[in-house]
Protein backbone atom coordinates (compact mmCIF):
# COMPACT_ATOMS: atom_id res chain seq x y z
CA UNK A 1 0.00 0.00 0.00
CA UNK A 2 1.75 3.55 -1.16
CA UNK A 3 1.58 6.24 1.85
CA UNK A 4 -1.01 8.91 0.54
CA UNK A 5 -0.43 12.50 1.46
CA UNK A 6 -3.43 15.18 0.67
CA UNK A 7 -2.02 18.74 0.26
CA UNK A 8 -4.61 22.03 0.40
CA UNK A 9 -3.16 25.49 -0.10
CA UNK A 10 -6.60 27.23 -1.33
CA UNK A 11 -6.10 28.95 -3.92
CA UNK A 12 -8.79 30.85 -5.39
CA UNK A 13 -8.22 32.41 -8.49
CA UNK A 14 -10.85 33.77 -10.48
CA UNK A 15 -11.28 32.15 -13.54
CA UNK A 16 -11.76 28.67 -10.98
CA UNK A 17 -15.52 30.22 -11.14
CA UNK A 18 -15.28 28.74 -7.73
CA UNK A 19 -16.41 30.70 -4.00
CA UNK A 20 -14.60 30.68 -1.14
CA UNK A 21 -16.77 29.16 0.94
CA UNK A 22 -17.47 26.45 -1.20
CA UNK A 23 -13.33 25.31 -1.72
CA UNK A 24 -12.92 25.48 2.10
CA UNK A 25 -16.13 23.43 2.60
CA UNK A 26 -15.05 20.66 -0.23
CA UNK A 27 -11.47 20.63 1.85
CA UNK A 28 -12.91 19.91 5.06
CA UNK A 29 -15.08 17.25 3.13
CA UNK A 30 -12.18 15.99 1.22
CA UNK A 31 -10.32 15.86 4.76
CA UNK A 32 -12.98 13.34 6.08
CA UNK A 33 -12.83 11.43 3.07
CA UNK A 34 -8.57 10.84 3.59
CA UNK A 35 -9.26 10.16 7.12
CA UNK A 36 -11.77 7.33 6.44
CA UNK A 37 -9.28 5.93 2.88
CA UNK A 38 -6.12 5.46 4.63
CA UNK A 39 -4.53 8.80 4.03
CA UNK A 40 -1.69 9.22 6.20
CA UNK A 41 -0.90 12.98 6.61
CA UNK A 42 -3.00 16.36 5.17
CA UNK A 43 -0.45 18.92 5.08
CA UNK A 44 -1.68 23.04 4.89
CA UNK A 45 0.56 25.69 3.74
CA UNK A 46 0.12 29.25 4.41
CA UNK A 47 1.28 32.49 2.71
CA UNK A 48 -0.65 36.47 3.20
CA UNK A 49 -1.91 38.73 0.61
CA UNK A 50 -1.77 36.56 -2.10
CA UNK A 51 -4.62 37.79 -5.03
CA UNK A 52 -5.81 34.43 -5.33
CA UNK A 53 -7.13 34.13 -1.65
CA UNK A 54 -3.90 31.38 -0.46
CA UNK A 55 -4.84 30.13 2.95
CA UNK A 56 -3.52 33.09 5.03
CA UNK A 57 -4.55 30.92 8.56
CA UNK A 58 -3.50 27.65 8.11
CA UNK A 59 -3.74 26.88 12.04
CA UNK A 60 -7.34 28.39 11.83
CA UNK A 61 -7.56 25.19 8.93
CA UNK A 62 -5.98 22.79 10.75
CA UNK A 63 -8.50 23.24 13.83
CA UNK A 64 -11.15 22.46 11.59
CA UNK A 65 -9.50 19.34 10.00
CA UNK A 66 -8.91 17.95 13.24
CA UNK A 67 -12.39 18.16 14.55
CA UNK A 68 -13.54 16.54 11.42
CA UNK A 69 -10.99 13.36 11.47
CA UNK A 70 -9.91 10.98 13.65
CA UNK A 71 -6.87 9.48 12.37
CA UNK A 72 -5.03 11.21 10.36
CA UNK A 73 -2.13 13.44 11.10
CA UNK A 74 -2.60 17.24 10.30
CA UNK A 75 0.85 19.35 9.27
CA UNK A 76 1.27 22.94 8.92
CA UNK A 77 4.13 23.16 6.25
CA UNK A 78 5.09 25.80 6.60
CA UNK A 79 4.25 29.09 8.87
CA UNK A 80 6.28 32.04 7.92
CA UNK A 81 7.17 32.54 11.63
CA UNK A 82 8.41 36.09 11.90
CA UNK A 83 4.79 37.01 10.82
CA UNK A 84 3.30 35.91 13.90
CA UNK A 85 3.07 36.87 17.59
CA UNK A 86 5.01 33.74 19.22
CA UNK A 87 2.70 33.80 22.06
CA UNK A 88 -0.21 33.70 20.03
CA UNK A 89 0.89 31.33 17.38
CA UNK A 90 2.03 28.84 20.50
CA UNK A 91 -1.46 29.29 22.01
CA UNK A 92 -3.25 28.45 18.64
CA UNK A 93 -0.94 25.51 18.17
CA UNK A 94 -2.00 24.10 21.62
CA UNK A 95 -5.33 23.98 20.36
CA UNK A 96 -5.30 22.68 17.23
CA UNK A 97 -3.02 19.94 19.53
CA UNK A 98 -6.01 19.39 21.70
CA UNK A 99 -8.51 19.34 19.30
CA UNK A 100 -6.48 16.42 17.19
CA UNK A 101 -6.05 14.38 20.18
CA UNK A 102 -2.08 14.78 19.64
CA UNK A 103 -1.47 14.20 15.81
CA UNK A 104 -0.58 18.23 15.14
CA UNK A 105 2.80 18.78 13.76
CA UNK A 106 3.44 22.56 12.53
CA UNK A 107 6.97 23.59 10.51
CA UNK A 108 8.14 26.97 11.57
CA UNK A 109 10.28 28.83 8.58
CA UNK A 110 11.56 32.13 7.80
CA UNK A 111 9.66 32.91 4.90
CA UNK A 112 10.78 34.20 1.74
CA UNK A 113 8.34 36.50 -0.32
CA UNK A 114 8.97 40.66 1.03
CA UNK A 115 5.33 41.61 0.20
CA UNK A 116 4.00 39.67 3.08
CA UNK A 117 6.96 41.34 5.52
CA UNK A 118 5.72 44.41 3.99
CA UNK A 119 1.94 43.73 4.55
CA UNK A 120 2.97 43.02 8.38
CA UNK A 121 5.49 45.88 8.47
CA UNK A 122 8.37 43.03 9.96
CA UNK A 123 12.12 43.32 8.82
CA UNK A 124 13.38 40.93 6.42
CA UNK A 125 16.67 41.24 8.51
CA UNK A 126 15.10 40.34 11.63
CA UNK A 127 13.60 36.86 10.00
CA UNK A 128 16.15 33.92 11.60
CA UNK A 129 15.78 35.88 15.23
CA UNK A 130 12.07 35.93 15.13
CA UNK A 131 11.67 32.28 13.82
CA UNK A 132 14.52 31.73 16.81
CA UNK A 133 12.19 32.64 19.10
CA UNK A 134 8.90 31.04 17.74
CA UNK A 135 10.42 27.84 17.92
CA UNK A 136 11.74 28.58 21.43
CA UNK A 137 8.26 29.63 22.71
CA UNK A 138 6.24 26.88 20.87
CA UNK A 139 8.88 24.26 23.04
CA UNK A 140 8.65 26.22 26.09
CA UNK A 141 5.36 26.31 26.25
CA UNK A 142 4.11 22.95 26.27
CA UNK A 143 5.77 22.36 29.71
CA UNK A 144 2.37 24.65 31.20
CA UNK A 145 5.30 26.16 33.16
CA UNK A 146 6.01 29.24 33.71
CA UNK A 147 8.72 29.86 31.08
CA UNK A 148 11.31 33.57 30.16
CA UNK A 149 9.90 35.63 27.51
CA UNK A 150 11.66 38.85 26.32
CA UNK A 151 12.85 39.58 30.14
CA UNK A 152 9.76 39.01 31.98
CA UNK A 153 7.90 35.62 32.91
CA UNK A 154 4.93 34.21 30.75
CA UNK A 155 2.50 31.06 31.08
CA UNK A 156 0.03 30.10 28.43
CA UNK A 157 -2.59 28.41 28.85
CA UNK A 158 -4.46 25.61 28.16
CA UNK A 159 -1.50 23.16 29.13
CA UNK A 160 -0.65 20.59 26.63
CA UNK A 161 -1.85 17.20 26.90
CA UNK A 162 -0.48 13.89 25.50
CA UNK A 163 1.15 10.57 26.42
CA UNK A 164 4.25 10.54 27.98
CA UNK A 165 7.46 12.26 26.04
CA UNK A 166 4.56 13.49 23.67
CA UNK A 167 2.92 16.48 25.31
CA UNK A 168 1.55 19.65 22.80
CA UNK A 169 2.30 19.62 19.30
CA UNK A 170 5.95 18.35 17.23
CA UNK A 171 7.61 21.63 16.25
CA UNK A 172 9.99 21.40 13.35
CA UNK A 173 12.10 24.02 11.35
CA UNK A 174 12.15 24.66 8.37
CA UNK A 175 14.37 25.88 5.97
CA UNK A 176 17.97 25.39 3.46
CA UNK A 177 20.97 26.65 4.74
CA UNK A 178 23.52 25.46 6.70
CA UNK A 179 22.98 27.67 9.77
CA UNK A 180 18.98 26.81 10.03
CA UNK A 181 20.09 22.81 9.73
CA UNK A 182 22.48 24.16 12.49
CA UNK A 183 19.69 25.92 14.69
CA UNK A 184 16.54 23.52 13.93
CA UNK A 185 19.54 20.69 15.51
CA UNK A 186 20.18 22.90 18.91
CA UNK A 187 16.23 23.73 19.55
CA UNK A 188 13.82 22.06 17.50
CA UNK A 189 12.20 18.52 17.83
CA UNK A 190 13.55 18.31 13.86
CA UNK A 191 14.01 19.54 10.85
CA UNK A 192 12.08 20.03 7.04
CA UNK A 193 15.28 21.14 5.19
CA UNK A 194 14.67 21.64 1.12
CA UNK A 195 17.85 20.41 0.54
CA UNK A 196 19.70 17.05 1.17
CA UNK A 197 22.79 18.92 1.51
CA UNK A 198 21.16 21.15 4.72
CA UNK A 199 20.02 17.65 5.66
CA UNK A 200 23.37 16.03 6.15
CA UNK A 201 24.45 19.96 8.15
CA UNK A 202 21.68 19.09 10.74
CA UNK A 203 22.13 15.37 11.19
CA UNK A 204 26.29 16.20 12.17
CA UNK A 205 25.02 18.98 14.36
CA UNK A 206 22.64 16.25 16.08
CA UNK A 207 25.44 13.74 16.60
CA UNK A 208 28.27 16.34 17.57
CA UNK A 209 25.47 17.26 20.60
CA UNK A 210 24.76 13.62 21.38
CA UNK A 211 21.51 13.60 19.99
CA UNK A 212 20.10 10.44 18.05
CA UNK A 213 20.81 9.89 14.99
CA UNK A 214 18.06 11.34 12.28
CA UNK A 215 18.61 8.59 9.92
CA UNK A 216 18.83 9.33 6.01
CA UNK A 217 17.43 12.67 4.54
CA UNK A 218 13.96 12.05 3.11
CA UNK A 219 12.44 14.05 0.42
CA UNK A 220 9.53 16.56 0.98
CA UNK A 221 6.75 14.89 -0.51
CA UNK A 222 5.28 17.31 -3.03
CA UNK A 223 3.63 17.72 -6.79
CA UNK A 224 0.23 16.48 -7.95
CA UNK A 225 -1.11 13.43 -8.65
CA UNK A 226 -4.57 12.83 -10.84
CA UNK A 227 -6.17 9.10 -11.90
CA UNK A 228 -8.55 9.46 -15.08
CA UNK A 229 -9.79 7.31 -17.93
CA UNK A 230 -8.72 9.89 -20.13
CA UNK A 231 -5.42 11.38 -18.83
CA UNK A 232 -5.06 13.77 -21.91
CA UNK A 233 -8.40 15.39 -21.26
CA UNK A 234 -8.11 15.66 -18.15
CA UNK A 235 -4.69 17.69 -18.72
CA UNK A 236 -6.68 20.19 -20.40
CA UNK A 237 -8.92 21.24 -17.71
CA UNK A 238 -6.12 20.68 -15.43
CA UNK A 239 -3.22 22.65 -16.82
CA UNK A 240 -4.01 26.55 -16.44
CA UNK A 241 -4.68 25.56 -13.13
CA UNK A 242 -0.90 23.96 -13.22
CA UNK A 243 0.22 26.87 -15.47
CA UNK A 244 -1.47 29.43 -12.50
CA UNK A 245 0.44 27.36 -9.46
CA UNK A 246 4.05 27.90 -11.00
CA UNK A 247 3.95 31.04 -11.80
CA UNK A 248 2.15 32.05 -8.69
CA UNK A 249 5.31 30.35 -6.79
CA UNK A 250 7.79 31.36 -9.72
CA UNK A 251 7.19 35.05 -9.09
CA UNK A 252 7.64 34.83 -5.41
CA UNK A 253 10.95 32.35 -6.15
CA UNK A 254 12.19 35.69 -8.53
CA UNK A 255 10.95 38.62 -5.88
CA UNK A 256 12.99 36.88 -3.14
CA UNK A 257 16.35 36.91 -4.97
CA UNK A 258 15.66 32.55 -5.57
CA UNK A 259 14.66 33.01 -8.56
CA UNK A 260 14.89 29.29 -10.64
CA UNK A 261 15.65 28.00 -6.95
CA UNK A 262 12.41 26.50 -6.51
CA UNK A 263 11.32 24.84 -9.46
CA UNK A 264 8.76 27.24 -10.61
CA UNK A 265 9.16 29.79 -13.17
CA UNK A 266 7.02 31.93 -15.68
CA UNK A 267 5.95 30.22 -18.60
CA UNK A 268 5.62 30.89 -22.45
CA UNK A 269 2.40 29.85 -23.91
CA UNK A 270 4.37 26.70 -25.44
CA UNK A 271 5.83 25.82 -22.39
CA UNK A 272 2.68 25.12 -20.43
CA UNK A 273 2.63 21.67 -21.69
CA UNK A 274 6.43 21.30 -20.34
CA UNK A 275 5.05 21.00 -16.95
CA UNK A 276 3.26 17.66 -17.55
CA UNK A 277 6.41 16.38 -18.87
CA UNK A 278 8.47 17.39 -15.83
CA UNK A 279 6.95 14.65 -13.46
CA UNK A 280 5.91 17.39 -11.26
CA UNK A 281 1.93 17.41 -12.47
CA UNK A 282 1.24 13.88 -13.32
CA UNK A 283 -2.26 12.30 -15.04
CA UNK A 284 -2.13 8.52 -14.75
CA UNK A 285 -4.95 6.16 -15.91
CA UNK A 286 -5.87 3.63 -13.30
CA UNK A 287 -4.18 0.60 -15.35
CA UNK A 288 -0.56 3.07 -14.99
CA UNK A 289 -1.30 3.81 -11.07
CA UNK A 290 -1.62 0.15 -10.37
CA UNK A 291 1.23 -0.55 -12.36
CA UNK A 292 3.18 1.80 -10.68
CA UNK A 293 2.44 1.16 -7.09
CA UNK A 294 2.85 -2.80 -8.03
CA UNK A 295 6.30 -1.63 -8.78
CA UNK A 296 6.82 0.21 -5.27
CA UNK A 297 4.55 -0.45 -3.15
CA UNK A 298 5.80 1.88 -0.57
CA UNK A 299 5.67 5.28 -3.13
CA UNK A 300 4.62 7.96 -1.10
CA UNK A 301 1.72 9.78 -3.98
CA UNK A 302 0.98 13.42 -2.71
CA UNK A 303 -2.80 14.46 -3.47
CA UNK A 304 -3.51 17.74 -3.97
CA UNK A 305 -7.24 17.84 -5.28
CA UNK A 306 -7.61 21.68 -5.54
CA UNK A 307 -4.13 22.66 -6.58
CA UNK A 308 -3.97 25.66 -8.63
CA UNK A 309 -7.84 26.34 -7.85
CA UNK A 310 -9.00 23.10 -9.36
CA UNK A 311 -13.14 23.04 -9.26
CA UNK A 312 -14.00 20.85 -6.27
CA UNK A 313 -15.65 18.59 -8.70
CA UNK A 314 -12.02 17.84 -10.74
CA UNK A 315 -10.60 17.16 -7.84
CA UNK A 316 -13.27 14.88 -6.15
CA UNK A 317 -12.97 13.06 -10.14
CA UNK A 318 -9.28 12.47 -8.90
CA UNK A 319 -9.59 11.09 -6.08
CA UNK A 320 -12.44 8.84 -6.84
CA UNK A 321 -10.29 7.67 -9.74
CA UNK A 322 -7.48 6.65 -7.29
CA UNK A 323 -9.75 5.02 -4.65
CA UNK A 324 -10.76 2.50 -7.38
CA UNK A 325 -7.47 2.39 -8.52
CA UNK A 326 -5.98 1.26 -5.45
CA UNK A 327 -9.32 -0.35 -4.04
CA UNK A 328 -9.32 2.08 -1.45
CA UNK A 329 -12.97 1.71 -1.07
CA UNK A 330 -12.46 -2.17 -0.14
CA UNK A 331 -14.04 -3.05 3.54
Amino acid sequence: MPILVMRFDLRNPAFAGVSATERYRAALDMSAWADDHGVMAIVLSEHHGSDDGYLPSALTMAAAVAARTERVQIWVSAVAAPLHDPLHLAEEATVVDLISGGRFTVVLANGYVPDEFALFDVPLGERAARTTEAVEVLRASRTGEPFPFRGRTVRLTPAPEGPPGRAGPTVLLGGSGPAAARRAARIADGFQPSTPEAWEVYRAERLARGKADPGDYLAQPTGFLHVADDPDAAWEVIRPHARHEAESYGRWAAAAGMDGATGYQPLADDDVDGLRESGRYRVLTPDALRAEVDADPGAILVLNPMMGGLPPDVGWDGLHGLAAALDLDAD
